[in-house]
């Protein structure tokens, strides 16, 4: 890994220590060292480099360069980059080229960021454990044998293997800071809105969001700082003021919330509940004061959270039905045949394990019992934990309740992996930005580990700021 940091790698390019070529080349070689994770769907190499030659060009002559200047990224594949391929991990969209690029993606490009390649994923985002995606299941650097969390498992190995410096990711339930924690690195999501989805493909609307993955707190920083902000091809960006979070500090001791139940109960795993504790002490030791919560409803997040996905799975996936774009039978002889075959060749198990299920909840018959019923559910979720969020900082949890898994293991349990998902899915249900935040590794074990904590809706700066003041 060339440089651990943007401020590293800048520094040592003003210094004329290295070039963007030979991070680039470095970069690149790391990947290639490391094929057998399965990281990439696709390396941009001879555009990366081409990019960097170019940067190295205009530092030479002593040209303005942007605040990504140096900077390698990777992007999740559900991120629109224009005449590049995007295929959100399926058969469906494997062939297809985006005809334009995500409003999130161009605002780093036009602060020099090189995009090395495209991640693997969970097919449309649809999983815990990067397994179910058409080109075969990412490796957890750490433990090739074990999986590196999902959908954004890709993007989280691509940060820890070393072969980007910031990975760019999405987040329906957790599908950030699950694979950041699993993989040891800084994973983050805003509130609902605070970066545009214009370009994202779409899993559940009203809960995808863009995140971030680095090692470094500072540099997720300087890339929402970059990223956010209204735009005119969403809606649910809103013109709000982009504090500079790369600027930002956290003064003064903060009153941290957590949940005591969690931390006793049996499901969760021995080394995360040390790890857990041993955070909520750390702060302790430093100032910041910890105070034992309840909430009620964690048994209803993790079923409003699949009727709501699902359910919107089902309508946005609707458009792929091999008549417009993306896979098309070619045993189909009617239109029928093409609309069943498409979807059932091009689709893989669990996504249409989703689909099937969010229209089952849609349909008329049980649309008020699951649909209707789980919206109310959310915003009582939502009310509760923003009624806690109005007397403390921060709401300190686990990521995950288990470690990393074997891969394959938990592939014919489908219910283990949602439940997977109970600890992350609460920040998206409210809309609520959160960070993953590494610790030391598991106890008798070098598989990585790490906590979460969730701010109240708008508080990123006041959330990344802690964890840059916490890095250990």
């Amino acid at each position: 890994m060339p440089y651990s940091s943007i401020a590293a790698t800048q520094a040592a390019l003003t210094a004329g220590d290295t070039t963007t070529v030979q991070i680039v080349e470095r970069y690149l070689a790391s990947i290639g060292d490391q094929r057998y994770l399965n990281i990439y769907v696709e390396v941009f190499a001879d555009e990366a480099l081409d990019q960097a030659k170019e940067q190295d060009g205009r530092r030479s002559a002593g040209a303005k360069l942007g605040k990504l200047a140096g900077v390698v990224i990777s992007i999740k594949d559900v991120i629109c980059y224009a005449g590049h391929g995007v295929s959100a991990g399926s058969a469906m969209l494997e062939h297809f080229v985006s005809p334009y690029t995500a409003t999130a993606l161009q605002r780093l490009l036009d602060e020099d960021a090189i995009v090395i390649g495209r991640t693997n994923c969970d097919e449309f985002a649809m999983g815990s454990g990067n397994e179910n995606s058409h080109y075969g299941p990412t490796r957890n650097a750490a433990d090739p044998a074990r999986v590196p969390g999902g959908s954004s498992g890709g993007a989280a190995v691509s940060v820890q293997a070393g072969t980007c410096l910031l990975a760019v990711g999405s987040s329906t339930g957790g599908s950030v800071r699950q694979p950041a924690s699993f993989c040891g690195v800084y994973g983050f999501k805003p509130t609902y809105g605070r970066i545009s989805r214009h370009g994202l493909i779409a899993y559940g609307s009203s809960f995808d969001q863009i995140g971030l993955l680095a090692r470094d707190p500072a540099d997720i920083a300087l890339g929402l700082e970059l990223i956010a902000g209204a735009d005119n091809f969403d809606a649910t960006a809103p013109n709000k003021p982009i504090p500079l979070y790369s600027q930002a500090s956290s003064e003064g001791p903060k009153r941290i919330a957590y949940f005591a139940d969690l931390l006793e109960s049996d499901a969760l795993d021995p080394a995360i509940r040390v790890a857990t504790a041993g955070a909520l002490q750390a702060l302790r030791e430093q100032g910041h004061t910890t105070h034992a919560v309840t909430f009620d409803y964690f048994d209803y997040v993790v079923p409003t959270y699949y009727v709501l996905t699902t359910a919107e799975a089902s309508s946005n996936l609707s458009r792929f039905d091999g008549m417009r774009y993306g896979y098309r039978s070619p045993e189909a002889d009617t239109l029928e045949e093409t609309y069943r075959m498409s979807r059932s060749e091009g689709f893989g198990t669990e996504v249409q394990r989703r689909i099937l299920l969010g229209t089952f909840v849609l349909s008329s018959g049980y649309y008020d019992a699951f649909y209707g019923k789980a919206q109310r559910v959310r915003r009582v979720i939502q009310e509760q934990l923003r009624g806690i969020l109005a007397a403390h900082d921060f709401i300190l949890m686990p990521v995950s309740p288990h470690l990393p898994w074997h891969v394959g293991e938990q592939l014919d349990d489908p219910v283990a992996n949602y439940l997977a998902d109970v600890y992350t899915v609460l920040a998206n249900l409210a809309g609520l930005p959160a960070i993953a935040v590494p610790t030391e590794p598991a106890a008798d074990s070098h598989l990585p580990v790490g906590y979460q904590l969730m701010a109240d809706l708008w508080q990123e700066e006041a959330l990344l700021a802690f964890a840059r003041q916490t890095k250990k």
